[in-house]
């Protein structure tokens, strides 16, 4: 276990991961309770259009990414706001839009493409000094915005019209709920994958819901999961040899099994006595 820690690559991973993990399942609690699943694969696979874009410019796509992110999280809120065009509607318009975009200018570029295919599946060798900076700027960014704007955030999910007669406006902090999800979802491609990324965002959360006796409650679970999911889902895949983004993946799915399981069980029991 020590050997492991001694590798630079695995200590950036980690880092990483934990730190992405610790937004992801705090943003899932609202993004679940919400009902908007779809937005976190949307975002992912939306992010390949600048990706691709930055690689056949030549220019480094992590923050191209994350620009590109930002603008079609404002593009979504926009056409939410301004049209009477639902949200799932807005999503999949937009997104599947950048998605085609990606692999037509992916098509532009001949040969294999690594970074591209890192992207694609995620590769904790892949990230390196330069991604792990971004990563602890924009994570301590928007830890701090969360835990500033924690109880508006709450308001308005579950009390909109409340919230809006409060004093409190409900599209600005929609406008930054979305901003933060683009960036978070965008900075954890690399680690697991434009393909399975959006389960990071959801999966915790969608296990920590099933019981956590409170909201507090649920955001503590979810977050404690979350990192958890990723920290077992590294070391599985280096011991293993596997793919990280998989390994990550299928140990969420897995903890949310059993738990599902286990409180089936435990209905079960308390009906039989």
């Amino acid at each position: 276990m020590l050997e492991l820690f001694s590798y630079p690559f695995m200590q950036r991973a980690l880092l990483s991961g934990i730190l992405i993990s610790l937004i992801l399942g705090w943003l899932g609690t609202f993004i679940v309770s919400r009902k908007m699943s779809f937005i976190g694969d949307g975002i992912a696979h939306a992010s390949l259009g600048g990706i691709a874009l930055a690689v056949l410019v030549g220019i480094a796509p992590l923050p191209t990414a994350l620009i590109f992110g930002i603008l079609l999280a404002c593009i979504l809120f926009t056409i939410e706001q301004k049209t009477n065009i639902g949200t799932d509607s807005a999503i999949g318009i937009i997104f599947t839009s950048s998605l085609a975009l990606g692999i037509m200018l992916i098509s532009l570029h001949q040969g294999y493409q690594p970074e591209l295919i890192s992207y694609l599946f995620g590769n904790i060798l892949a990230i390196s000094t330069h991604d792990l900076v971004i990563t602890l700027v924009i994570s301590t960014i928007a830890l701090i915005a969360l835990s500033i704007w924690n109880n508006k955030l709450i308001f308005i999910t579950f009390d909109k019209d409340g919230a809006y007669l409060s004093g409190i406006s409900p599209a600005r902090y929609d406008l930054a709920l979305y901003i933060l999800t683009a960036l978070s979802i965008i900075l954890s491609v690399k680690l697991v994958g434009v393909i399975l990324v959006s389960a990071l965002l959801i999966t915790p959360s969608a296990t920590a819901k099933l019981i956590a006796p409170s909201f507090a409650a649920f955001q503590k679970i979810a977050i404690t999961l979350a990192c958890m999911t990723t920290c077992i889902g590294l070391l599985m895949s280096y011991y293993l040899d596997l793919p990280s983004g998989a390994a990550i993946i299928l140990t969420g799915s897995f903890i949310f099994t059993l738990t599902l399981l286990g409180k089936k069980m435990k209905m079960i029991y308390d009906k039989q006595s």
